[in-house]
């Protein structure tokens, strides 16, 4: 083989090596995007569910302004939230509000047996539970692309491709790890 053929076949090659490196971090880096719009479909939701919670407790609970104020001022830190880091920050705010209107609500037994309380409960809780799963897929896939993102060869091409070099997992804040305090 002359050395012409030699040097293309070796472009070639590491044409078709590039490629494969850069459809990887294509497919992780939509991954991970999917991942999160699954996150933020299931803190749509819960948004979504917040008001006739509230409304339901207010019924029986018109006592507790405070705790509703904090609730409605969550859901709207939810609603202004523009960027990823503020969404996750709101989240976990709301996260706490909620824990502590279900602290409250163990006050009142004739409002934990009311079928339309119990009905959004349920609701409530079955958000959560999707809410938890979608968080620990979203962490994986991002788990998955920093690995990818961070190893030998890829990580020479994240930046010439105009990829992250490295995506944000979803973090509850330290608050979170404490279970909420209730006082009357």
């Amino acid at each position: 083989m002359k050395a012409w053929m030699w040097i293309l076949l070796a472009i070639v090659v590491v044409g078709v090596f590039v490629v494969g490196i850069y459809n990887n971090l294509v497919g992780l880096d939509q991954n991970v995007k999917q991942n999160w719009a699954q996150v933020e479909n299931q803190l749509q939701r819960r948004y979504d569910l917040i008001p006739n919670l509230v409304e339901t407790v207010k019924g029986y609970a018109r006592h507790e302004r405070q705790l509703f104020e904090n609730v409605t001022r969550a859901r709207a830190s939810w609603a202004g939230a523009k960027t990823q880091t503020e969404k996750v920050g709101a989240a976990n705010e709301m996260e706490g509000a909620l824990a502590r209107l279900m602290v409250v609500v163990e006050n009142y037994p004739m409002l934990q047996a009311a079928p339309n309380f119990r009905a959004l409960q349920d609701e409530l809780a079955g958000t959560e539970n999707r809410l938890a799963v979608a968080r620990m897929r979203y962490n994986e896939a991002v788990q998955s692309y920093n690995t990818t993102a961070r190893r030998i060869p890829t990580v020479m091409f994240v930046k010439f491709f105009g990829f992250d070099a490295e995506k944000t997992f979803f973090k509850a804040r330290d608050e979170a790890k404490e279970a909420p305090k209730v006082k009357f």
